[in-house]
């Protein structure tokens, strides 16, 4: 494993997927994820969605920041967060809520478990 490695969408090969059926509140969101880095419970790349919106569940810790687009998440007692472009977050284990892509949105983020 190189000691620096660029983080752009080049640096690897794109995985799609889609959020399971039961958590997809309306649309149908399409994500593509550029994994540059999975080790020891630390995850890091790109991920992208296109216009959607499902329930989300973090049991982990992530750091994002937003490089283009718009997205509302939600928490359970209905506080929105708004994102657009140059937006940066935690999402701490335990949260709870919803994700909806208003325009394609792509981030950049860590996870750790």
């Amino acid at each position: 494993m190189p000691m620096f490695q660029r983080l752009t969408p080049r640096a690897t090969t794109p995985e799609t997927e889609r959020p399971a059926p039961e958590k997809v509140i309306s649309g149908d969101p399409v994500h593509t994820t550029w994994n540059l880095e999975d080790r020891g419970g630390l995850f890091c790349g790109i991920w992208e969605s296109t216009p959607g919106k499902w329930r989300i569940s973090y049991d982990e810790w992530e750091y994002c920041r937003i490089l283009q687009g718009r997205s509302v998440i939600t928490a359970d007692d209905g506080t929105e967060y708004p994102l657009q472009a140059g937006d940066s977050f935690i999402l701490r284990p335990g949260f709870r809520g919803t994700w909806e892509v208003l325009e394609t949105t792509r981030k950049d983020y860590v996870i750790r478990l």
